[in-house]
């Protein structure tokens, strides 16, 4: 009976073994809560490919947008922990739990970090025949005429959004916030004329603005940007301007550790790829492909500074 038990018990640590070492053995769904077209699409799309290369599954990107990112965001958190349900978050999953009166799941304890894999500035951007040259043009013309220029955003408490509220704050002046399903369709609408500007990511914007169809005039970050040359940070013209766009992927908390493992070191060898970097560098963006833990204290860090942000600004979702 002894040696029946012991047999049973290795072929059952062996079984658990294989289990685990066979993951993944099916496609994975990574989650992007924007509609498609947009700077987070672009980045999951081009790191997608790079981890299904990694993993030998494909991972199949599912846009689900809605409700400032809170819509796809629940559906990974909601989704079973076996590591076929993965999201890319960005700007909004630190800044909802203090912009939100109600999120449907807890941030701090339904998510297991993954990797941070790129951070960078957003980017204020016109139409090509805007008469809006310079930050300086949009706060005069915003004094002038409060409440009647419009900023795009790609949903409520997005780092569009917020960068804009921000700048109405700081500035003082008075503007309309219109919030989109995701970039894609707020730039098509600025585009056409419907909205003035928007205070888009880097990844989103560069391509209009390198082929001359949006002018770019300010970058949120404290300097200058390295892929927007001749482009001055909004904070010469506004003091104490500041806000910076990132991507990071999660799983659902309680999915297991060498899943994780495995995800985080595709994603770390995806975002490192020369593909990848050829991709998304051009759009202004810094990669950072870090470990889990490094996520973990980033996003903690900024959930802490944008609370104090939201709270001393004032800063509504709607």
């Amino acid at each position: 009976m002894r040696r029946l038990a012991a047999f049973v018990f290795a072929s059952a640590a062996f079984a658990s073994t294989h289990a685990v070492a066979a993951y993944p053995d099916k496609p994975i769904r990574l989650v992007v809560p924007f509609a498609p077209g947009g700077g987070t699409d672009l980045v999951a799309r081009t790191l997608a490919v790079g981890m299904g290369k990694e993993l030998g599954q494909q991972v199949i990107i599912d846009n689900k947008p809605g409700a400032g990112t809170i819509i796809g965001t629940d559906s990974v958190a909601k989704s079973p922990a076996d590591g076929y349900s993965i999201v890319i978050a960005t700007f909004a999953h630190a800044v909802n739990p203090s912009l939100m009166a109600k999120l449907p799941f807890d941030t701090s304890k339904a998510f297991a970090p993954i990797s941070l894999i790129a951070k960078g500035p957003n980017v204020l951007v016109v139409r090509a025949d805007s008469p809006f040259k310079s930050v300086k043009d949009v706060i005069a013309a915003a004094k002038a005429k409060p409440g009647k220029l419009t900023y795009a955003s790609q949903g409520n408490g997005t780092s569009a959004h917020l960068a804009g509220e921000m700048f109405t704050n700081l500035a003082k002046v008075e503007m309309t916030h219109v919030p989109y399903r995701g970039a894609g369709p707020a730039i098509t609408d600025l585009l056409g004329g419907q909205v003035d500007m928007i205070f888009g990511t880097a990844a989103a914007v560069a391509s209009f603005v390198d082929s001359g169809k949006l002018r770019a005039i300010g970058v949120t970050s404290v300097s200058p940007s390295p892929a927007l040359k001749g482009v001055a940070p909004i904070g010469q013209d506004v003091a104490g301007y500041q806000v910076e766009s990132w991507y990071g992927l999660y799983a659902p908390t309680g999915t297991p550790a060498d899943v994780i493992a495995k995800l985080s070191s595709a994603a770390k060898k995806a975002a490192a790829s020369p593909d990848f970097a050829q991709k998304i560098e051009q759009e202004g963006l810094t990669i950072v492909a870090s470990d889990p833990a490094e996520l973990d204290r980033y996003v903690k860090a900024e959930e802490v500074r944008w609370k104090k942000i939201v709270k001393e600004n004032n800063i509504k979702s709607e």
